[in-house]
C-alpha cells in the first residue's frame, strides 16, 4: 500500500493541514462520519460527504466508497475522503501518520500505535501520552507550535475577536431539530435578517456581516449546537478560502511530518 497521511475530521482546521501537504505532494486520505457537523463548509473537504465532490481553494475533495479507491483519486490529483467512523481502515490499509483533527477539545485515550506517527490538534492532547507530536490551535503567540513534549493550551470557549466582536461571532442551534437554511455562506447580511431556522426559531444575524459558515440543511441538531458564523468583515474571499489560523495550524502539521526522517522519507518514496 502506498504510504500515506490519514486525516482523521474534514472541517475548515483540517483543509489547512490538507493543502499544505498535499502541495507538498503528500498523499493524503481524510476520514469523516456519516453526517459531518462542518459549518465553514465551503472550505471543507468534508462537504465531499454530501455532494458526492467538492473543492477547497485549488483542491478536489472526492467522495469514496472503500481503499481500493484511494489510489485512482491519488492519480488523478485529488483527495479521497471516506465516510469511516470507526477507523477500520487502520487494519485493511493503516496509514504511515495519522493527524487527529477532530477538535474534541477534551482528553483522548491514546492511539500511539495507530500509525508510526501520531498528531494530535488542540486541546486535550499531551506529547507523549495520546500523540508522538501535538500542535497548538489556539490562536496567538504559540499557534501552530509543534510540541513533541508537554501538552497543547486548554480551549478557552471563546472564539477569536473580530473588530471588537468574539462570541457574538457564532450563531446557535436555538432548539433541538432539523436545520432549514435561509441564507447561505457568502451572503452579506444585515443585523436582524433571518440565517436559518429550527422548529420555527429563527436565528438572526447579530451584526452587519458576511455569512462565513452555515451547516449543511437537513441536519438534526441539539440546543445550543455551532450551526454558523458571521464575520463582521464584508470581504467575500473569507469564506472562499481557508483561514490564516487553519494554514498556521497545517505548517506544523507538515513540519512535525518532515521532522521525522523514516516518516519523511516512506511518503516520498513512492
Amino acid at each position: 500500500m502506498t504510504p500515506y497521511v490519514l486525516i482523521w475530521g474534514g472541517g475548515d482546521l483540517a483543509s489547512g493541514v490538507a493543502l499544505r501537504l498535499h502541495h507538498a505532494g503528500i498523499r493524503i486520505l481524510i476520514v469523516e462520519t456519516h453526517q459531518p457537523l462542518a459549518v465553514r463548509r465551503s472550505v471543507s473537504f468534508a462537504q465531499a460527504v454530501y455532494d458526492g465532490r467538492t473543492q477547497v481553494e485549488d483542491i478536489f475533495g472526492v467522495l469514496i466508497q472503500g481503499p481500493d479507491e484511494m489510489q485512482t483519486v491519488w492519480s488523478s490529483g485529488a483527495i479521497p475522503v471516506l465516510v469511516d467512523p470507526e477507523l477500520t481502515i487502520l487494519s485493511l490499509h493503516p496509514p504511515l501518520v495519522l493527524v487527529d483533527a477532530r477538535l474534541k477539545k477534551k482528553k483522548l485515550p491514546g492511539r500511539l500505535g495507530d500509525a508510526e506517527l501520531v498528531i494530535g490538534l488542540g486541546p486535550g492532547f499531551t506529547a507523549g501520552e495520546n500523540c508522538h507530536a501535538a500542535i497548538e490551535t489556539n490562536r496567538g503567540h504559540f499557534l501552530g507550535r509543534v510540541y513533541w513534549e508537554g501538552s497543547t493550551q486548554e480551549d478557552t470557549g471563546v472564539p477569536g475577536t473580530v473588530q471588537a466582536y468574539a462570541c457574538e461571532r457564532v450563531l446557535f442551534a436555538p432548539d433541538d431539530g432539523i436545520i432549514e437554511n435561509l441564507s447561505s455562506i457568502g451572503a452579506h447580511v444585515q443585523k436582524g435578517d433571518p440565517i436559518l431556522v429550527v422548529n420555527g426559531k429563527i436565528v438572526r444575524a447579530p451584526f452587519d456581516g458576511l455569512l462565513r459558515g452555515l451547516i449543511h440543511e437537513g441536519i438534526q441538531v441539539r440546543q445550543g449546537m455551532k450551526v454558523g458564523d458571521v464575520d463582521p468583515r464584508p470581504e467575500v474571499y473569507r469564506s472562499e478560502f481557508v483561514s490564516e489560523k487553519s494554514l498556521a495550524i497545517g505548517g506544523g502539521v507538515l513540519e512535525a511530518v518532515l521532522t521525522k526522517d523514516a516518516v519523511r522519507t516512506k511518503l516520498w518514496k513512492a
